[in-house]
């Protein structure tokens, strides 16, 4: 028995010390008194904000020339000048090259020849028909003799008809021979050199010419943001923002172009469940370029007079979400809130909270509702800490305070 009690004694000798090792080892922390009311814990404050909120789809989109023509020879021939430069722009009409026009000037002299001939003629056999005319109707000459000689003037007519349509053809195949700008762009790289023979049937052309002012960009959306896009359209066509296609949040990025949307695809692709929708961008400063990839925000509703807060201040429980009000004499309370929209921005609180209150952005991990707290500065916006006092020179009365003294 007495074994047994010193045992029992040497046990809890033993527990105690190391209890006491524990304490020295972990002493408890700050934020646990804070826990406990004993200090107020240091948060950052923001207020709530009252103002109008754009709201986005975000969407990867392609830029596209809103005007894109291969320009072709539309005759055969030896290729005699170019006249542009590659990269020039060009406006509608501008010659750009020519091609050696001898062959189909001569076949437009022969047609205008042969329509000469046959009006010539018609002329005549207008003539024979008149007198015949007037031979039948005074019975010197049979009737049959008048009919042949009206027959070869309509036959004569349609001949001079034919040699006309055989003249706007030459006429085209001769004006082909210049060649023109269609449309208002920019050249690409030219195909083809002065000097070598063209011909209708090639298939690169002579050149490309885009338009790219303005320029357009094709972009999908999931098939769920269709009503929020048609509505949006139902008023006037919503505003369309472009931005680099770069890591990063888009809300954070430049925005390259500001345009509209122009056109929503009739139906939703079936294999991907996405809309393609198009936007046209007037391009000032040349920064969308056709094949370039960019991102695309399109504004589809304001939402007008909302409750805005910083992103952090909003917390994530198992109820959902909430936020740390703080009160007048410096305590928070936990309340409830719904989420209206958010973004990397800002979060519209659609209820819980009105615009003027204030809560708490960071520091928020640390509470609980009806803590207490002290407002700080946020990081580098507080007033910068004193410089420290300079060091005692050698020499100087009180360098040595402080210091431990040899012994001996």
């Amino acid at each position: 028995m007495r074994k047994l009690l010193i045992l029992v004694l040497l046990a809890g000798a033993a527990w105690g010390g190391w209890w006491w090792y524990a304490q020295r080892a972990n002493p408890p922390d700050a934020s646990a008194a804070r826990g406990r009311g004993g200090l107020p814990t240091p948060v950052v404050v923001a207020t709530a904000e009252k103002r109008d909120v754009p709201i986005y789809l975000d969407g990867l989109g392609s830029a596209q020339a809103s005007a894109l023509v291969t320009v072709k020879p539309m005759v055969d021939g030896p290729l005699l000048e170019v006249r542009f430069r590659e990269g020039q722009d060009v406006r509608a009409g501008d010659v750009l090259a020519r091609i050696d026009p001898r062959t189909y000037q001569a076949q437009y002299d022969q047609v205008m020849a042969k329509k000469r001939q046959d009006e010539a003629n018609l002329a005549n056999a207008r003539m024979d028909a008149a007198r015949y005319a007037k031979l039948a109707a005074n019975a010197y000459s049979s009737a049959q003799q008048s009919d042949t000689a009206r027959a070869q003037v309509s036959q004569l007519e349609a001949q001079v008809a034919a040699d006309q349509a055989q003249i706007d053809n030459a006429a085209a195949l001769l004006s082909y021979t210049t060649i023109k700008a269609p449309i208002d762009g920019r050249v690409g790289i030219r195909q083809v050199d002065a000097g070598n023979i063209v011909h209708a049937g090639d298939p690169n052309g002579l050149l490309v010419i885009t338009t790219l002012q303005p320029i357009t960009v094709v972009f999908t959306l999931p098939q769920q943001s269709l009503g929020s896009v048609t509505a949006a359209m139902a008023s006037s066509p919503p505003e369309v923002l472009a931005l680099p296609q770069e890591s990063g949040a888009a809300a954070l990025r430049q925005v390259l172009d500001t345009g509209v949307l122009t056109v929503v695809d009739n139906q939703v692709d079936t294999t991907t469940g996405t809309i393609k929708l198009k936007a046209t961008f007037p391009n000032a400063k040349l920064q969308l370029w056709p094949g370039s990839f960019v991102t695309v925000r399109l504004r589809v509703r304001t939402w007008e007079n909302a409750t805005v807060v910083p992103p952090v201040a909003v917390q994530r429980g198992p109820k959902g979400p909430y936020v740390f009000i703080v009160n007048d004499d410096l305590t928070v309370t936990r309340r409830a809130v719904t989420v209206g929209h958010e973004d990397l921005r800002a979060v519209v609180i659609a209820e819980g909270m009105t615009p003027g209150e204030r809560l708490v952005v960071d520091g928020a991990s640390r509470l609980t509702d009806g803590a207490k707290i002290s407002i700080v500065q946020p990081a580098g916006q507080g007033s910068a800490p004193p410089p420290p006092a300079a060091a005692p020179t050698a020499g100087a009365p009180g360098a040595g305070a402080g210091r431990p003294r040899r012994a001996g």
